[in-house]
């Protein structure tokens, strides 16, 4: 487990984040508590977590594609020094005696917005830092790492704001944003340049969505991530009013129950590895979102400290096997060109789902009362545990880069990297006595193509010669084509493989290369006399399209 440690710029990126994950659940402590004395409504004392969630939720995306677009410890940089911008706003406003409610989840989102951005680049960065042997046990030293904060930051954050006002937990989150900083400058990160121009920015996040959209491994971790955060959501929601409200108790038992919760994360942590090998995933994940159910049940009915803490640390636990199991499957499966756009995506599903469960239990909590609507959230958390038996988790088996570096096509025209629509066509002759077979293969590289970056996928068999099948896709761009090219893993390519073992014409598999719309997307050659446009440019060969 400690191994990614001996590795020094982890080992000081990771120190340095156990510093500001202090510091965010100081603040969070300072900003939650704080809003308890500016108002007694339920639903607006909730809205705390969901100012500092609902970034992730909405912005996301754009931070992994900016992750994967541009220089990740330059990305993380700047999410870093946004953060401590919100943070010094907090701190002073609170200090002058002009904070309100709506300055404190202004503030809150601001410092959220700052988590979205670093959260992808920061996360994705991990697998360039560590060995490939050792990506799962950095990924579950980075959940450790937030846990160990959250375990002891709630409690500490609770006696700063008892002692000396939120203002000091506001300036302590401010200070802690500082060790990151420097180990982001003491990251001498080597950036292999690309001969091709990074992807536009909306173009990024739909080819990162697409890759989703398309993942057979990806998709179930996605939504199922989604149910249980909208579900498992409320007991962090309603933590204040839990504290004052059930217990009657002050900040510090906040902090308390808070740091109860944050130890049993730790110890799920630790307990992830294990339960990986044996249950495995699939049956830990289950197993995880009950005991959270079960546990939400006991703090809803709990009038005693000691035993609504015993019950937190059990849902905190059950919550971080869960999310860490699936934290480490999408970085595991994820490819690196697609990796900060792909954890982008969890990241969104895990804050989407507790940014709208919290204010759904808030909503709950000032109409039924906290205890009813923990209540009804606890049956929603164990409903949620059968969710696995529709959408199973796939075997995390890592995405090797193919390590290829494909040359680009000879082509007869001068076209432009912002040529396009580009159209592939791909003649294979397969015996009758294989086409079903043959069919079967093709429906996985379909979903191959569609998530490296192909659309408008289709495949015909002619009626006159049913040995010959025709599969065609688009790009919009020649680029676009030729990034599609690198971007198949190792597994990719032995499918392609075997794809090509079903072809038994007297050729080669036949490869056309066109260009829809070819008027104003290219430039003639002087030597081109013929005013008809060649749009058709077969390419006969086995290799990649």
């Amino acid at each position: 487990m400690l191994a990614p440690l001996r590795v020094a710029v982890f080992r000081r990126t990771w120190s340095a984040s156990l510093f500001s994950n202090f510091g965010l659940l100081v603040q969070g402590v300072g900003a939650a508590w704080a809003m308890t004395e500016l108002t007694s409504a339920a639903d607006m004392v909730a809205l705390v977590q969901t100012a500092s969630v609902l970034p992730l939720m909405l912005f996301a995306m754009f931070a992994g594609a900016i992750a994967d677009t541009y220089d990740r410890r330059k990305v993380a940089m700047t999410g870093i020094l946004i953060g401590l911008a919100g943070a010094v706003g907090l701190t002073l406003s609170a200090s002058v005696g002009v904070l309100t409610p709506w300055l404190i989840l202004a503030f809150t989102f601001t410092i959220g917005c700052s988590v979205a951005l670093f959260g992808p680049a920061w996360q994705a960065s991990v697998a360039e830092q560590v060995p490939p042997a050792h990506l799962g046990e950095a990924v579950a030293l980075n959940s450790i790492s937030y846990n160990v904060a959250r375990s002891f930051g709630p409690a500490i954050g609770g006696f700063i704001v008892a002692a000396a006002g939120a203002t000091a937990a506001f300036l302590v989150n401010a200070i802690f944003f500082l060790p990151m900083i420097v180990a982001l400058l003491l990251w001498r990160r080597v950036q292999e340049p690309s001969r091709l121009p990074p992807e536009k920015l909306m173009r990024a996040i739909i080819s990162g969505g697409r890759y989703v959209l398309h993942s057979p491994s990806i998709r179930p971790i996605i939504v199922r991530s989604i149910i249980s955060s909208l579900a498992g959501s409320v007991l962090l929601a309603l933590m204040p009013l839990i504290a004052r409200d059930l217990l009657g108790g002050d900040a510090r038992l906040f902090g308390l129950m808070l740091g109860c919760y944050g130890i049993g994360a730790v110890i799920g942590a630790f307990c992830v590895s294990p339960l990986r090998s044996r249950p495995g995933a699939e049956a830990s994940v289950t197993g995880g979102v009950v005991l959270l159910g079960l546990a939400s049940f006991v703090v809803a009915f709990s009038a005693s400290p000691w035993l609504t803490g015993l019950a937190l640390m059990a849902a905190g636990g059950a919550w971080m096997v869960s999310v860490t199991i699936f934290n480490i499957g999408v970085q595991t499966m994820s490819p690196r060109w697609v990796a900060g756009r792909v954890l982008a995506a969890f990241q969104t599903a895990v804050a989407g789902g507790l940014a709208v469960g919290s204010w759904i239990w808030g909503q709950a909590a000032e109409t039924w009362g906290v205890s009813e609507a923990i209540t009804v959230a606890a049956g929603a958390t164990l409903l949620a545990a059968f969710v696995g038996r529709w959408l199973k988790l796939a075997d995390f088996s890592p995405a090797e880069e193919a390590g290829l570096d494909l040359a680009d096509p000879e082509v007869e025209l001068d076209i432009t990297g912002r040529s396009g629509p580009i159209v592939i066509e791909i003649e294979y002759r397969v015996p009758r006595d294989r086409a079903r077979a043959f069919y079967g293969v093709m429906q996985d590289l379909q979903l191959s193509r569609q998530r490296n970056g192909a659309y408008g996928w289709a495949l015909a068999r002619d009626l006159s010669d049913p040995e010959l099948w025709i599969e065609r896709f688009h790009f919009p761009t020649w680029t676009d084509f030729l990034r599609h090219r690198n971007r198949p893993t190792s597994a990719e390519r032995e499918l392609q493989e075997r794809i090509k073992a079903f072809h038994s014409g007297s050729g080669p598999i036949q490869i056309r290369r066109m260009l829809e719309r070819p008027f104003g997307s290219v430039r003639w050659r002087d030597d081109v006399k013929d005013s008809r446009v060649p749009v058709v440019m077969p390419v006969a060969g086995g290799a990649a399209p």
